[in-house]
């Protein structure tokens, strides 16, 4: 159903790697975005184990719009291919060595897990470099300025959001992503006037209370139409 990878790119003038991981998926099969929306498998990738890594950041390429059985997805048919920018502890070599867990669906969902290892050196000859800026490329498109306010639920918070999004063609969706994992989020609800998105969610913390919301934090991502953008945090209005 799938066959993982690692890339093994090359070396940044800033220290860190920007490598990458290869998810090929056979025909009518498809994975999903780090928020896939109304059902899907949100990836995960735990890194502990490996040697002279300090952090890394993956800079996901703008997932595709499905709908299935009623409910709507965010992820990518074929192919995965996600870059990973890891940054090292110190001078040196490091290696990679962790685990992937994430869904692919057919007619069917399969949840998988597999390990990743690799071996990274300043003198490796660059690879795959074509590929991964390709996917890079592919990022969501950046929402400037964007403005919200939160309010507190018997709950929560509910968080009301305005973007900057040109019109896109046939449906869109927004997901809202909060950094801690642990707080639940709404799926989003939208309204538009023109070129202005009002987006709507409810987030509830585990202790169902109210609670400061960073609003700096919060990742929104709007798709349809084949296009992307993408808001890190939002500014009071």
């Amino acid at each position: 159903m799938a066959h993982v990878e690692i890339l093994t790119g090359w070396q940044m003038e800033n220290g860190n790697r920007m490598a990458a991981i290869r998810i090929s998926l056979e025909p009518g099969w498809h994975t999903y975005y780090r928020a896939p929306g109304e059902s899907g498998i949100p990836p995960q990738i735990d890194l502990t184990g490996s040697n002279n890594i300090a952090s890394m950041r993956l800079h996901w390429p703008s997932p595709e719009l499905h709908v299935s059985n009623g409910m709507w997805y965010l992820g990518y048919e074929d192919e995965l291919l996600l870059p990973i920018e890891l940054s090292p502890l110190g001078g040196g070599d490091f290696r990679l060595n962790g685990v992937m867990e994430f869904g692919v669906c057919d007619d069917v969902c399969v949840p998988m897990s597999v390990q990743l290892g690799a071996d990274f050196n300043a003198s490796q000859t660059p690879s795959y470099t074509q590929e991964i800026r390709a996917a890079l490329a592919d990022q969501p498109a950046l929402i400037e300025n964007a403005t919200c306010d939160a309010v507190p639920l018997q709950d929560g918070m509910r968080l009301t959001a305005s973007l900057k999004v040109p019109e896109l063609s046939g449906d869109e969706v927004a997901v809202v992503e909060h950094p801690d994992k642990s707080i639940w989020v709404s799926q989003a609800m939208l309204s538009r006037a023109g070129g202005t998105l009002e987006i709507e969610s409810d987030l509830v913390p585990p202790s169902a209370q109210p609670f400061m919301l960073e609003r700096s934090a919060l990742t929104i991502t709007v798709v349809g139409g084949g296009k992307a953008y993408q808001a890190n945090g939002c500014k009071g209005s």
